[in-house]
């Protein structure tokens, strides 16, 4: 059986961003979490963690190798949040360090919406769906 995640590669600091986006989202839950063994610097770095995002699959690895790419907008998650107090708290944690995109606003398609790229560079899209 075949089965699709999208698969997120940091440079080191996927441990950080799993705790901080554990933190802000009830929904993200560590399935399986395997590290490589300890750097001579003392830094457990993640192997494979499977993730459950709200019913998506998430894979995020730190690579064993430093690569000259990173992330892009061109690919980001989106994330329907229940409130506009909701999305607030969620924009500006994901904001510190980061760089907004699009600032939170009302953009026509949605109630509110905002566009960032957190300290790690992972693009999120942050929305409240128009009720009705």
């Amino acid at each position: 059986m075949s089965q699709v995640a999208t698969f997120i590669m940091f440079q080191g600091d996927a441990r950080q961003a799993i705790d901080l986006y554990s933190e802000l989202f009830d929904s993200f839950k560590v399935q399986q979490l395997l590290h490589y063994d300890e750097t001579p610097d003392g830094q457990r770095r993640i192997k494979h963690a499977s993730i459950d995002f709200d019913r998506q699959n998430l894979v995020f690895i730190d690579s064993p190798v430093s690569h000259d790419f990173s992330f892009t907008p061109a690919v980001s998650l989106h994330v329907n949040l229940a409130t506009e107090a909701e999305l607030e708290r969620v924009f500006a944690r994901l904001a510190e360090g980061g760089e907004v995109l699009m600032p939170l606003d009302d953009y026509g398609f949605s109630a509110r919406f905002g566009w960032l790229n957190d300290r790690f560079g992972l693009s999120w899209q942050l929305n409240v769906p128009i009720a009705g």
